[in-house]
């Protein structure tokens, strides 16, 4: 039976957490997954982390297939994002490395608030995947961005932290009211 969970809102505790490692034996590891995909898709996200589900453990699931009908993007580019659906289980960032560009980006948690945020281009990340298995691999472009987006959640990082001091101080009122549930969003949400 598939669970879609509410989306945790910015302001609840567990979204500033640097998550803890899980092992092998971490109760039910497939059925969560399965129910992170379905809880994403469910809120038209690209990327969903524990936290966003109100588990502290570093786990997220990636699926960029929305940004593959850009048509501003290449054929190579259209397919590599449209195949691209990974889990990414106790995950370590190796190196972030190119030139900074900037992307507007949005979260599950702070919904109705978009930004530019500038992150570097390219990422080698660590990670094992649903068997546990470890992994070193490397991205770039949209595909890194929406790992570093994730990988920053587990770490305990909102994209609103990477803003400047005038760009938070503008939306301070905005989140606030979507910390105490002042919000609408066509999924259902916990606020803390």
């Amino acid at each position: 039976m598939i669970m879609i969970y509410p989306i945790v809102a910015i302001g609840d505790a567990v979204l500033r957490k640097k998550c803890r490692v899980i092992e092998p034996n971490y109760p039910a590891i497939n059925t969560l997954i399965h129910d992170m995909f379905e809880t994403m898709y469910e809120a038209n996200g690209v990327g969903l982390a524990a936290p966003q589900i109100g588990l502290d453990v570093r786990v997220f699931v990636v699926d960029t297939e929305p940004f593959a009908y850009d048509e501003e993007l290449s054929h190579d580019e259209q397919m590599s994002l449209r195949d691209f659906k990974k889990v990414f289980i106790n995950a370590e960032m190796v190196e972030e490395s190119g030139e900074y560009w900037d992307f507007n980006e949005g979260c599950l948690s702070i919904p109705n608030i978009r930004e530019d945020v500038s992150r570097r281009a390219q990422i080698t990340i660590k990670y094992q995947d649903i068997n546990f298995q470890e992994h070193i691999e490397s991205y770039d472009g949209l595909i890194a961005r929406v790992i570093q987006h994730e990988y920053d959640h587990i770490e305990g990082i909102l994209f609103t932290d990477k803003l400047s001091s005038l760009k938070k101080r503008l939306l301070r009122k905005r989140v606030q009211l979507i910390s105490s549930g002042k919000v609408k969003t066509d999924y259902n949400m916990r606020f803390p």
